[in-house]
């Protein structure tokens, strides 16, 4: 029994050696194996939670945010819902290439591969880098045709809000109730607010309510963009750009400019507080 264990003992610090001495490709790889499994999937569980996690945020920036805004409505939950499809598919084809990369340093480097192969194509395996791309760009692209095909088919709306963008403000005007007025940047803001977002006049609007936003400028290029709620429509001197959103709850959703329009381009917030359809009502016959 003594024998035999020292016998076993022997193979091991045997194997061990060889590992060491000769750095077999087979042995690197088979360490480098044993190590990958063991942490792999606890990373990758780990860094998918600290993703997902970072991705539910209130309707504004957030220090030290990763992912997107917390959605406003069904459309920005289904471009999230999309945007994290795409980052699992993009981190296992960066793994695959990555381990593959790494294989190939080990098993075929000048020690391990003194000879190297004159082999100068291979058809199955050109066919196979060829095809597999194509059907993955194929699978995200029915996905993404019909998230594009929902946001640009506008429904019957409830009610239609103008904004106009100038140096550097925005105008609101509803028609429906003739009501307009502009909305600056606040520059003197409290312990509370948020800094070069708060605005003097908020675009009120009711939740539960299909908007159609007409977009256009007074003078320059701008864009109305508020990415909680999933909208961004440029806004051209002389063109009128159409959209739309629905707000699901109630709350204070920022955004801001998103073309560059001048010197202050970066004082453009946009503000836009959502209520009931009551409370609606009532601020529309306080104006």
């Amino acid at each position: 029994m003594q024998m035999n264990f020292m016998l076993h003992y022997h193979d091991r610090l045997a194997g061990t050696h060889r590992c060491r001495t000769k750095l077999n490709s087979r042995c690197i790889f088979g360490m480098f194996s044993k190590y990958i499994n063991r942490f792999s999937s606890s990373y990758l569980v780990s860094l998918l939670i600290v993703f997902f996690a970072t991705c539910a945020h209130a309707s504004g920036p957030e220090q030290w945010q990763l992912g997107f805004q917390e959605a406003g409505n069904n459309f920005m939950r289904k471009v999230t819902a999309f945007q994290n499809l795409i980052f699992i598919i993009m981190f296992l084809i960066v793994l695959f290439v990555t381990m593959i990369t790494i294989y190939v340093l080990i098993r075929y480097n000048k020690k391990s591969n003194p000879v190297p192969s004159t082999t100068s194509h291979n058809t199955a395996i050109e066919i196979a880098w060829t095809l597999i791309p194509i059907l993955i760009v194929i699978a995200i692209s029915f996905p993404s045709i019909k998230l594009l095909s929902y946001s640009e088919k506008i429904p019957e709306a409830d009610m239609t809000i103008k904004v106009a963008g100038y140096q550097w403000y925005w105008n609101y005007d509803y028609p429906d109730y003739e009501i307009n007025y502009d909305s600056n940047i606040v520059y003197d803001i409290s312990e509370n607010q948020r800094r070069l977002l708060e605005v003097d006049n908020r675009l009120i609007l009711p939740v539960g309510t299909v908007i159609r936003v007409l977009v256009s400028s007074g003078d320059v290029i701008h864009s109305f963009g508020v990415p909680s709620l999933g909208v961004k429509r440029d806004a051209i001197p002389g063109k009128i750009n159409e959209t739309w959103f629905e707000i699901d709850k109630e709350g204070v959703y920022y955004g801001q400019c998103y073309e560059l329009c001048g010197a202050y381009h970066g004082f453009m917030p946009i503000v836009i507080e959502a209520i009931s359809k009551d409370d609606f009502k009532k601020w529309v016959k306080s104006q």
